[in-house]
């Protein structure tokens, strides 16, 4: 900033020197002057440069910077949010807050920093020379600013409107481009491209009629401001000449003056040019804001307490959950059971029965409406989150994988175990054997989103890494549902072997997954129809023999 007001000075002082040269050199035909007048304007000139270029280096420093913090600010929140939290904001809204948007406010710092500050300096420091030179002249400058003013006024009026809206189109169309590409491959297979092209153009075609408008105002705009400051010089040397006539003003005055008259209107030109993108910016940062004022639904107690050891005791108490604004039943009601350490309990139930939202309960993705959940008798809303999911391996219902190799993907969540461990472990989740049929074996480069492994091999590796965290709690959520019958039953008899003392959550399809199980809790509509293992249910639970009998045959009972 201080660079900037000496940048100012330094212009401000060169149309002085013009005036000296024209006055005191050519009038008087005095070479000395005007050349040492004109040395001290390519002084003048070259200094003004030079802090001009310091002023960029550091502004361009400084506004990166802060779109630097202000992104890592962007993403760390993002990170505390909780499940709910994501079911308000899509990926597609987050991606433009954290790009588009982003670059929108760094662009206004960037001025803020150059052409904001060093408008109104430049225009307060031509209007004060002026009216100190001559005042007589300086309000025929002054005539000019109502009628810049107005133009100005509906100006900004009108493009104000269309930036935010650009910005609109924009997120429109990077939410279409972003559904495309995350799902090119169902577009291919249902022979949807004509379809996709359309809604792209669609999309397309709109921000490109906002932009052409908006740079159609611009483009009136600019012309006739142009005109108003070449008036403003034919009023200045008309009035002017008069006063030289007369002998009360100088030719180099005159000069002078046309030159701060450009000093006065071109800040007057950019801001009002940049008043259109300051209101792009405030409604990026607007949506910004919206990202770093939300509250997590799920978040510590101050008070909360650690956890170093558990047992693995899982109870839950007349838990009764909604989601936010879901406005219609309850996902679960009134759900009570108890896990005991080292049990086994299976979750089976028709699709939308809450077998998915009831482990999410478990490690805090979402908090109970009513009721409360206990880990060893202490209510999971008092402990730290982090500490309450470090005791469990959890393998959600997509299994997702990130950029790096196979290796880096199983050890996510304990980077610094050995290799032996994560083979140990991947021989366990039926993994080992398909990637050593890898040429690069454990250091096989995952592709985007695991595009060049199979459902179930992605599955496998989901879960050895929820098991290579020697989990208390093993959560596994529909996660074999893509491996065959065969590897499933392997992964169950090797779990069996491994995870004697682990509470383990199991919801699958197939009911041969959980005919093992210590308790299989029978979900409808949110509610626990039936509770007990195989053999009690069998006899005592329609829905169970139901499902029995559409999966295994009938003589459910015999078995």
């Amino acid at each position: 900033m201080v660079l900037l007001g000496l940048v100012v000075v330094t212009d401000l002082f060169i149309p002085r020197l013009i005036q000296t040269i024209i006055d005191d050199g050519i009038a008087n035909k005095d070479i000395g002057v005007i050349f040492r007048t004109s040395l001290l304007m390519i002084g003048a000139s070259i200094l003004s440069a030079l802090l001009a270029i310091a002023n960029t280096l550091y502004s361009v420093k400084t506004s990166r910077g802060f779109e630097a913090d202000l992104r890592e600010a962007l993403f760390k929140k993002i990170q505390t949010f909780s499940f709910g939290n994501l079911d308000d904001l899509t990926t597609g809204q987050l991606l433009t807050r954290l790009t588009s948007d982003l670059s929108q406010v760094q662009m206004i710092v960037t001025m803020s920093l150059r052409m904001f500050t060093r408008a109104p300096l430049m225009f307060l420091g031509s209007f004060g020379i002026m009216f100190a030179t001559n005042p007589d002249l300086a309000v025929v400058v002054l005539a000019l600013l109502p009628i810049t003013a107005i133009l100005v006024y509906f100006f900004v009026r009108i493009v104000r409107p269309l930036f935010t809206e650009v910005q609109e189109r924009l997120e429109c169309l990077n939410q279409v481009l972003q559904e495309n590409l995350s799902g090119i491959r169902v577009v291919k297979a249902f022979v949807r491209r004509e379809h996709e092209n359309e809604r792209f153009e669609e999309a397309n075609s709109k921000l490109y009629d906002t932009s052409v408008r908006m740079s159609q105002y611009i483009s009136i705009f600019f012309p006739i401001v142009m005109a108003l400051m070449n008036m403003g010089t034919v009023a200045i040397i008309y009035f002017g000449g008069i006063q030289v006539f007369q002998g009360t003003t100088s030719l180099g005055q005159i000069m002078a003056f046309t030159n701060y008259l450009f000093s006065t209107m071109f800040p007057v030109l950019m801001l009002s040019m940049m008043a259109g993108q300051i209101s792009a910016a405030s409604a990026s940062a607007t949506r910004i804001m919206e990202v770093l004022d939300v509250e997590p639904e799920v978040k510590d107690k101050p008070d909360a307490i650690t956890l170093d050891q558990i047992q693995g005791r899982v109870v839950f108490e007349n838990v009764t959950f909604s989601y936010r604004d879901d406005g219609g039943d309850p996902v679960l009601t009134e759900v009570s059971f108890i896990a005991e350490p080292g049990q086994k309990v299976a979750l089976l139930g028709q699709t939308g029965s809450g077998k998915s939202s009831l482990i999410n309960l478990i490690p805090r993705f979402y908090d109970a409406s009513e009721g409360r959940i206990t880990i060893d008798g202490i209510d999971v809303r008092d402990i730290k989150t982090s500490d309450l999911r470090s005791h469990m391996g959890i393998s959600l219902q997509e299994a997702v994988l990130f950029s790096g190799t196979i290796r880096d993907n199983i050890r996510y969540g304990a980077p610094d175990t050995s290799d032996e461990e994560v083979i140990e472990t991947a021989k366990i989740a039926q993994a080992h054997e398909f990637i050593t049929s890898f040429p690069q074996g454990y250091d096989t480069m995952v592709g985007q989103r695991g595009v060049n492994l199979s459902g179930g091999q992605k599955q496998r590796i989901a879960i050895a890494r929820a098991l290579l965290v020697k989990p208390k709690i093993l959560i596994l959520d529909d996660s074999t549902s893509s491996v065959d019958v065969e590897t499933e039953a392997e992964i169950e008899n090797a779990l069996e072997t491994l995870m004697g003392d682990t509470t383990s959550f199991i919801i699958a399809q197939r009911i041969s997954t959980v005919l093992k199980a210590d308790k299989i809790l029978v979900l409808d509509n949110g509610r626990i129809a039936a509770e007990g293992n195989h053999e009690e249910l069998i006899e005592t639970s329609p829905i169970y023999q139901e499902i029995y009998d559409s999966q295994l045959g009938d003589g459910g009972a015999e078995a």
